[in-house]
């Protein structure tokens, strides 16, 4: 567990105790950690805020609700793109700026939409909008991390997980609820107003990066990626989302078709996965500075028993209900824990490594949900999906046992530098 420390990207480190002292209270979280998860609240609002409002938006602009779908789709694949393709090109730049700029372009991003009346002008500030969004995500997690220190990392990145955990609780239902007050372009006038708040608060409360005596470069970060253990966290960031969203993106179907919950149910069902979800966040992130291999071996376990039962159950509104609220608590916990390994694991590519994270959690939910919609079709019938989600999760435990098999087996090796302690938990 412990072992010398070596200094990550700005000051992050790693090798040291993750746990604390017996006994010790660690201190709390920098408000700069709560500013962030209000920024990834407002983005992920923004990203799955759409699915709510398609029928206006494609009614306002003439077009199908499948075509206005791409919506979707086309944030996911700026997310996959932008998450590592802004990490390079902001390299150079302070991380506070980088915040700043990610929020300014997310504002002009949306002011575009609120004002937009092509189809394909909306098509392209959506894009951008979710360039901007990973860059913003990729840098919060490093930024985060070195503000709460080495003692809490995880917990850190854990509450700001939250903040986007909390989108699908809040965000999405609030977002809804504007577009039927003043039209679905007043959401996008909405966050545009709270994230130019929000670049405030950041310029204000995100501390400056610590001087550097190199220049970082992009070879030292490429270079950076050769850590084996990244690739099996990123691994890990793919399935678990991926198995998840599998079932979530059609959870509406499972739960009316399949479990026979009346629609009129399905919301309350929904709100509480979602609050599973933020408490779940929360609970693994607290506990990942300490017990990270548990914590990424059990969650995934746990849920694909729970997808297993939901895939399986017919007839059973109660009983698939409580799964689905279960689904929420276990399903996504372990991300943010996935995340800080990835950050810790890349060594002086931290940010990168960050990035990476984050465009594996699109790329699974991109596959997933694609895996998943096609079983849907299939005899499988409503079944299919959450059968699709289960075997995408189980796959997750194949990298989440070989990162703790090789940290067990690196503990205590003697480590004089360069790259990234072998002995981190």
């Amino acid at each position: 567990m412990g072992g010398p420390t070596v200094a990550l990207e700005d000051g992050v480190t790693a090798g040291q105790s993750t746990a604390g002292g017996a006994g010790q209270r660690r201190p709390g979280l920098p408000l700069a950690v709560y500013v962030l998860a209000l920024g990834t609240f407002l983005m992920l609002t923004s990203e799955f805020m759409v699915a709510g409002i398609l029928p206006q938006i494609a009614g306002d602009l003439g077009v199908g609700v499948a075509q206005a779908g791409s919506l979707i789709t086309v944030f996911a694949v700026g997310m996959v793109v932008g998450a590592p393709l802004m990490a390079m090109l902001t390299l150079r730049l302070s991380k506070q700026l980088t915040l700043v700029l990610a929020l300014i372009v997310f504002v002009l991003g949306h002011v575009v939409v609120a004002l937009g009346t092509a189809f394909t002008v909306l098509m392209a500030a959506r894009f951008v909008s979710a360039l901007a969004t990973g860059a913003f995500w990729a840098v919060s997690a490093v930024v985060a991390t070195r503000a709460a220190g080495p003692s809490s990392g995880a917990r850190a990145v854990g509450v700001v997980g939250a903040g986007g955990a909390l989108a699908t609780v809040l965000g999405v239902p609030l977002g809804a609820f504007i577009a039927q007050l003043i039209g679905w372009r007043g959401t996008f006038w909405a966050l545009a107003a709270a994230a130019a708040m929000a670049a405030v608060l950041v310029a204000r409360l995100v501390p400056q990066d610590a001087p550097s005596q190199q220049a970082p470069s992009v070879r030292a970060e490429l270079a950076g990626l050769r850590s084996g253990r990244l690739w099996l966290a990123l691994a890990a960031c793919a399935t678990t989302c991926g198995g998840v969203l599998a079932a979530y993106s059609f959870i509406a179907t499972i739960l009316t078709d399949q479990a026979g919950v009346t629609v009129s149910q399905v919301p309350l069902v929904l709100t509480g996965f979602g609050i599973g979800s933020v408490i779940g966040t929360l609970l693994a992130g607290r506990f990942g500075d300490a017990h990270p291999g548990p914590i990424t071996i059990i969650t995934p376990a746990v849920t694909t028993v729970l997808l297993l039962g939901i895939g399986l159950l017919s007839g059973s509104p109660w009983l698939t209900s409580a799964l689905v609220v279960l689904l929420g608590l276990f399903g996504l916990s372990a991300n943010t824990v996935l995340i800080h390994l990835a950050v810790r694991f890349a060594g002086p590519a931290a940010t990168l490594g960050s990035a990476l994270s984050v465009s594996a959690f699109n790329a699974g939910t991109a596959v997933g949900t694609a895996v998943a919609g096609a079983a849907l079709a299939s005899p499988l019938g409503t079944g299919g999906p959450a059968l699709v989600g289960t075997v995408i999760v189980a796959l997750t435990l194949v990298p989440a046992i070989a990162l703790a098999v090789a940290g067990r087996r690196l503990a205590g090796v003697k480590f004089d530098g360069g790259g990234v302690d072998p002995a981190i938990p």
